[in-house]
Parts: C-alpha cells; sequence; structure tokens
C-alpha cells in the first residue's frame, strides 16, 4: 500500500484534497494522520475498510468524508468530532450502529447512509440545525420518531425502507420540502392528514407501498395538498 498512495498523499499535503477510492485499502492508511491540520476533503471509497481510526478526530479542517462502499459496521464517535464537516457519504457499508455523537456535526449539511443495515431512524439527526439533505434509502428502519418534527432538513429519502407509519409530527418540520417514502410498508390509513394539509411538503413520493397510487386522490387533504404545493415550491 506505502508506495501505492504515496503520489495521493504528497498531492494531498499541498492541495488539502486526498482521492484514495479503487486502491484496495484493508485499513485507514495511517499516513494519512499526518494531513491532519490541512486535509479538508477525502474519498476512500471502493476499499475494504472496516474501521476508522481515533486519530480521524484529529481532522480540524474536514470539510466533506466520503467512505461509500466499504466494510464499516458503525459511525464512530471519532468521526462525530469533525467540528467543521459538511458532507458525509457512507452508503453501501455494513453500518448497524450510529454514535449518539452524530449530533455534535454542527455544520453538517448532506448525510448519505443509504444501503446500510440500519433498523432504527437515528434520532440524533434531529439535532443537525443546518441538515439539508438526508439519505437513509435502502435500510431496515421499520418507524419514525415522534421527535422527527424537530428535523431540519429539506430533503429526507426513506426510500426502500420498512416503514409502516408516519407521525403526523413530521408536518412540523420547518424546512421539508422533499420526502421520499417509496418501497416501505405504508398502507393508506398511515398518511397522516396534517402532511398533506399543514406541512411545507411540496414533493411527497409514495409508489411502491400497500396502496395504489392512483388512491392516493382520494386521501383526505389531497385537495388542500394541491392548493398549497403552488406556495410550498
Amino acid at each position: 500500500m506505502g508506495n501505492s498512495i504515496k503520489p495521493h498523499l504528497e498531492r494531498a499535503e499541498k492541495s488539502g484534497v486526498c482521492q484514495l477510492s479503487n486502491q484496495g485499502l484493508a485499513e485507514f492508511p495511517p499516513q494519512l494522520l499526518k494531513l491532519v491540520k490541512n486535509l479538508r476533503t477525502l474519498d476512500l471509497s471502493h476499499n475494504k475498510i472496516a474501521h476508522l481510526p481515533d486519530g480521524i478526530r484529529n481532522f480540524e479542517q474536514m470539510k466533506s468524508f466520503t467512505a461509500d462502499h466499504n466494510r464499516l459496521t458503525i459511525l464512530s464517535e471519532a468521526l462525530c468530532n469533525l467540528k467543521k464537516l459538511e458532507t458525509l457519504s457512507l452508503s453501501h457499508n455494513r453500518l448497524n450502529n450510529i454514535s449518539n455523537a452524530v449530533g455534535q456535526l454542527r455544520a453538517i449539511k448532506s448525510i448519505n447512509l443509504s444501503s446500510n443495515q440500519l433498523s432504527q431512524f437515528p434520532m440524533e439527526l434531529c439535532q443537525l440545525k443546518h441538515l439539508d439533505v438526508l439519505d437513509l434509502s435502502q435500510n431496515a428502519i421499520r418507524e419514525l420518531p415522534g421527535t422527527i418534527g424537530d428535523l431540519q432538513a429539506m430533503e429526507v429519502n426513506l426510500n426502500q425502507n420498512q416503514v409502516s407509519a408516519i407521525p403526523a409530527d413530521i408536518a412540523r418540520c420547518p424546512r421539508l420540502k422533499v420526502l421520499r417514502l417509496e418501497e416501505n410498508c405504508l398502507p393508506q390509513a398511515a398518511i397522516p392528514r396534517e402532511v398533506l394539509a399543514n406541512s411545507q411538503i411540496s414533493l411527497l413520493a409514495l409508489d411502491g407501498n400497500l396502496f395504489a397510487t392512483k388512491e392516493f386522490v382520494n386521501f383526505p387533504g389531497y385537495d388542500e395538498f394541491l392548493l398549497f404545493c403552488l406556495f410550498r415550491v
């Protein structure tokens, strides 16, 4: 591994950007820890990394971290220490647990945890005041917490999970414009009237649930939804 990534590390030392995707890495390169003071962007996608070192907490300038298509099982507390992190993408891993410390990612704007093994919606995500986009698609999430009304995201993707009900409190989300819940386990009665009539949502994707999409036009509140969509965009 050493010599094969050496040119990448030398460039990263000057540019603050390190691209190490598709390098066959079985572990986080320890040489990277020498760049903690200036590295802003790190891409470790398409490797075989199963663990992130505690030293990752020292990347004080990190704004973007991507490790899609690896073997991570835990979103570690050390990663949640990156105070300037704006973009986090860990799709196609084996995540089944997320540290409670994720609420410390105060600068985060985009989180992609799609195609993992999460069975619960991480409630701590509702603490993130600057979160714009959240992708939790292709997991095994069964229910949404009542506290979801505090979520600040503008776009939430929960496609291909196992969600069977939508809390009425989701209508309280102050900035939520796009909610994707395709291919879940939602029956017709699981769509609260509040979501249609009293929320900021302008795009609600529900294909592939336990009712025909054409039945949506008969939902209570659907007329209000069409009317106010003009003003929610």
